[in-house]
């Protein structure tokens, strides 16, 4: 799957890009689930808005319990003044979560294809295992930013050994809020760590490292055509821009890790009825 150079590529700069990877079939799949889960979706019953702009002081109950289901989590500008929603809710969903390869039957034959377990073993894994799994629509005008940040803060193993796969569904560019990386940023120290506090069922975002966040100058932005996997590393720094334009920007990731490797009791995504989901 992967030359070698790929995967000293990967190594140095902490990302690797493969164009074109998925079959537009599979990727037509998945987006049509996704969307029949939306249409299923009471905006009136579940209210939980995702963004970062907080420090992720706004997780509740309905986010952790994600963990083993699947839920839809609105957009910071989806609701008007009133709390009603100011659009259709397939335009008023930032992302659904975590367990879709586990609960979703699309969702788990398109994790299943055999490109992606090919890869994670190239980069070295033994026995990948699927933690976590979210369609991310970045919605046209609201799609909200994403703020730098390492995926090691929020999915805790030792060793370190989490490994992000982001499947574009879409076209992605900058003008809808395309990824941008800072290569060879995963040598760069843990800036934050997550922990939820199981007994009061509180999360809190640490600062572990003051590294500065990187500069324009240091980013690249990661334009790329459907059917794109961009493979990265836990320390790479990440982020993408709030979407202005009129077109959406479906994406897929999952996070796989090590079997076996200590995963931390205080990690906000615990899995103890689904157990592992090998790659």
């Amino acid at each position: 799957m992967l030359s070698r150079e790929r995967v000293d590529e990967f190594r140095e700069q902490g990302f690797v890009v493969l164009p074109r990877l998925v079959a537009a079939e599979a990727l037509a799949s998945i987006r049509g689930a996704a969307l029949a889960i939306v249409d299923r979706f009471d905006p009136e019953a579940e209210r939980t808005v995702f963004t970062t702009k907080d420090r992720d002081a706004g997780r509740d109950d309905v986010f952790f319990a994600s963990a083993e289901g699947v839920r839809c989590f609105l957009e910071e500008g989806a609701r008007g003044a009133d709390g009603r929603l100011i659009c259709p809710p397939r335009l008023a969903i930032n992302k659904i979560g975590h367990a879709l390869h586990d609960l979703v039957p699309e969702f788990r034959e398109f994790c299943r294809q055999p490109c992606f377990g090919e890869l994670l073993r190239d980069l070295g894994y033994a026995a990948p295992v699927l933690w976590q799994t979210m369609f991310i629509f970045k919605q046209p005008r609201i799609g909200g930013e994403v703020r730098w940040h390492q995926d090691a803060t929020y999915l805790i193993s030792e060793p370190a050994c989490v490994t992000g796969l982001w499947v574009a569904l879409e076209d992605a560019h900058r003008d809808n809020g395309c990824l941008w990386v800072q290569p060879g940023g995963h040598r760069t120290p843990l800036r934050e760590r997550y922990e939820v506090d199981w007994s009061r069922r509180t999360g809190t975002l640490h600062t572990v490292d003051a590294t500065p966040w990187p500069t324009d100058a240091q980013a690249v932005a990661l334009e790329v055509p459907a059917g794109t996997v961009v493979v990265f590393h836990d320390h790479l720094p990440h982020r993408s821009s709030h979407n202005h334009s009129a077109t959406s920007r479906h994406a897929f990731t999952m996070h796989a890790a090590e079997q076996g490797a200590g995963w931390s009791e205080r990690n906000w995504l615990q899995r103890p009825t689904l157990g592992d989901f090998a790659l």
